[in-house]
């Protein structure tokens, strides 16, 4: 917002001002609060996904887990999130959007206090798998929620937010690594997991404060409940009847019935009959995929690993490190927050591919320089953590928050639910994939290979998204299947 005009100036000057700003209206701080309460699960998400990265030093050396152990477990979370995923979809649209984070939350308090409890391997992957779901659940519904509950004014600041608290939960993750650090071994690991047990409950319970989605309510018929959460969530009332209406055009065009339940398959008939719906789910897709093949995954979870291996023998100073990147990554989020709206989706998506690839190719010649040479290594060191930080800036600053804010707002309606559910199924297929290999990776191909190949598929991603992404700023979620043709 612009400051407010100083006391000294003239009157005659002043009324001009007075009067423009009186024309605009004020924007409504209740969706923020919806927004952010919602978003706070991804607090937990990003906790439960990033608190291996510190965990696993001391988990190897009280329970002996190996190398292989390590990064399967690493990167098993986001392949058990697959069942959150593609059940979050069929579940928000049967029990609504707000009961659907109440579950997430649940599922984010039983994994970590399995994992806290664990005695051996065995153990540590079933609470890993219950903490998976959940992973899966709150990548879909939180952004979905967001967005449905947002005014067109600041929808991509308010579908940012679950991003955003994702970064917050890996840096407080980070924190946890180096705060616990100092303990027994056998105490460490599992405080590190327990920490993130607590704050469910209270969420759990804030989160049935929130209003239901208005798009949910109108697709079940119940247009009053609807209408009231549009009066308390738009900027105007003219704007709330704006936003009732759309939602009922596009819920009659899909010939919704109050109640059904069962307007799912329809939707995805749809796919296989219209041109502008296969395009759309093939734009998400292709977003998501493009959102973590290029690596950053690598980073948040082997962090310590690849410092290591640039020259920083200090489990603590790796650890301190951990933290630094976390800072960067939650701040860069910010400024996508502030931007997405002002500059678009586009230029920012664009600018974060083309910085990716080219941190990337950096950090690549970094090992392809100073590998193996320990003389330098304070050099490498300093430039590996340089380039990392200016990595994880790039991500969060673009494709980071906006693939999820991008796929959420194009999706149709009666496809959103379920559409987001794919999406982010695709999402941590490739997140599984890559952590999962990256040990295996660096060590057949070396580790300045693992991040030009990295390189290689961000600037593919730069090509794609000038290629096929139109902007999407300032329009309602209803235009879009105007923009997208799927009507």
């Amino acid at each position: 917002m612009a400051p407010d005009v100083e006391a000294p100036l003239l009157a005659a000057s002043s009324k001009p001002a007075t009067a423009a700003a009186a024309s605009l209206p004020r924007r409504n701080k209740y969706p923020f609060f919806c927004a952010v309460l919602a978003s706070m699960t991804s607090v937990l998400m990003g906790y439960n996904v990033a608190v291996t990265s510190g965990a696993q030093i001391f988990m190897a050396e009280d329970l002996g887990v190996s190398d292989a152990q390590i990064e399967v477990l690493s990167g098993a979370i986001n392949i058990y999130s697959l069942v959150g995923a593609l059940l979050a979809g069929w579940t928000s649209d049967r029990l609504g959007r707000r009961l659907t984070i109440v579950l997430t939350n649940g599922f984010f308090l039983a994994g970590p206090l399995v994992m806290s409890l664990a005695g051996g391997y065995a153990a540590l992957m079933a609470g890993r798998f219950v903490a998976g779901i959940g992973v899966g659940y709150a990548l879909v519904i939180a952004p979905v929620y967001a967005a449905e509950i947002s005014p067109a004014s600041s929808r991509g600041l308010l579908s940012s937010l679950p991003e955003i608290f994702i970064n917050g939960g890996v840096m407080l993750s980070y924190v946890s690594n180096f705060a616990f650090s100092g303990l027994p071994v056998h105490l460490s690991w599992r405080l590190m997991f327990a920490a993130g047990v607590v704050p469910t409950v209270f969420l759990a319970a804030g989160v049935l404060t929130m209003p239901e989605s208005p798009r949910w309510l109108a697709m079940k018929g119940r247009r009053g409940e609807a209408r009231v959460v549009l009066d308390r969530t738009s900027d105007t009332p003219a704007e709330a009847e704006q936003r009732l209406q759309e939602i009922e055009d596009v819920v009659a065009a899909a010939g919704s019935v109050a109640g059904n339940g069962n307007g799912g398959g329809g939707a995805w008939k749809e796919v296989a009959t219209k041109p502008g719906v296969r395009r759309v789910l093939a734009i998400v897709l292709t977003l998501q995929f493009f959102q973590q093949a290029s690596g950053i995954d690598s980073v948040v979870l082997y962090g310590p690993r690849v410092l290591a291996a640039a020259g920083v023998a200090s489990n603590t100073l790796l650890l301190g490190l951990n933290v630094v990147f976390g800072v960067a990554k939650a701040s860069s989020i910010l400024v996508a927050m502030a931007l997405t709206d002002r500059v678009g989706r586009r230029p920012l998506l664009l600018a974060s591919t083309g910085g990716m690839t080219a941190s990337l190719l950096a950090l690549g010649s970094v090992f392809t320089a100073f590998g193996g040479a320990r003389d330098d290594a304070a050099l490498a060191a300093g430039a590996a953590v340089a380039v990392v930080v200016a990595f994880v800036c790039a991500f969060s600053v673009g494709i980071g928050p906006l693939a999820w804010v991008y796929s959420s707002e194009i999706l149709p309606l009666r496809l959103r639910g379920q559409g987001a559910g794919v999406g982010t199924a695709m999402n941590r297929v490739v997140s599984g994939v890559v952590t999962m290999t990256f040990i295996s990776l660096y060590g057949a191909i070396t580790m300045a290979g693992a991040f030009y190949l990295y390189a290689a598929i961000a600037a593919a991603s730069f090509v794609f998204i000038y290629a096929c992404l139109p902007e999407t700023r300032g329009r309602s979620l209803e235009d879009m299947e105007e923009l997208f043709h799927t009507k």
